[in-house]
């Protein structure tokens, strides 16, 4: 905890729920670490701002415009109030220069990112929304899911969902309804529980069948 405090009072900096941390297409200065609170990474896509991730305590974000020193890919938006590390290009690169530890996890963190982008993009082919949001939940359980003796726990806020997406909300919720009444999922306190993501992974292939070749 001295650690931690130590750092704050060095680079630290609170801010409140909907503060814009930076735009996309602006250049970037620094990177950010969090220390406690939520934020968004965001991505217009077609004038509408979408929701990427949100990261909560222990997640950097923003060192990729440190890295190849261009525009901001993407946005960031504080979603719950946070307080911040905010590193500097010339601090960063003396903190990877000094610390293997923190070199390899970053380049872990990037692997993770990329696979993250990949799935999403694999997510966004697909056009019906119900076929999306499945493809979501079973991609979730079967490789960040929580072993439990009832399935596999997700810990999601569906409310959250639409924005990474591109559906709606009702979209969303019309789907999560649809699939835990054919008892693919449970809706739980801490998220979505899948008993069997075997039987799921059918579930989403006769919805892209429906898709492609009708009722």
């Amino acid at each position: 905890m001295a650690g931690e405090d130590a750092l704050f009072q060095r680079f630290g900096k609170e801010f409140k729920r909907g503060d814009v941390l930076f735009r996309e297409g602006e250049p970037g200065k620094e990177m950010y670490v969090i220390q406690s609170g939520k934020v968004n990474i965001t991505k217009t896509v077609r004038e509408n701002a979408k929701i990427l991730a949100t990261l909560g305590a222990g997640e950097f974000f923003g060192e990729m415009s440190i890295l190849n020193n261009k525009p901001r890919s993407a946005g960031a938006v504080v979603a719950e109030d946070a307080k911040l590390l905010v590193i500097d290009p010339k601090t960063f690169e003396a903190m990877i220069r000094g610390n293997v530890e923190i070199a390899v996890r970053l380049i872990k963190k990037l692997s993770d990112r990329l696979q993250e982008a990949d799935e999403q993009i694999e997510n966004l082919l697909l056009r019906d929304p119900s076929s999306r949001v499945v493809h979501y939940l079973w991609q979730a359980a079967v490789k960040r899911g929580k072993e439990t003796p009832q399935g596999k726990l997700v810990n999601v806020n569906l409310n959250e969902l639409h924005g990474r997406m591109g559906v709606s909300a009702q979209e969303v919720q019309e789907a999560v309804n649809k699939t835990a009444k054919a008892r693919i999922i449970a809706l739980v306190p801490e998220g979505v529980l899948v008993p069997d993501t075997g039987k799921m992974q059918k579930y989403l292939e006769f919805l892209e069948m429906k898709e492609r070749f009708g009722d």
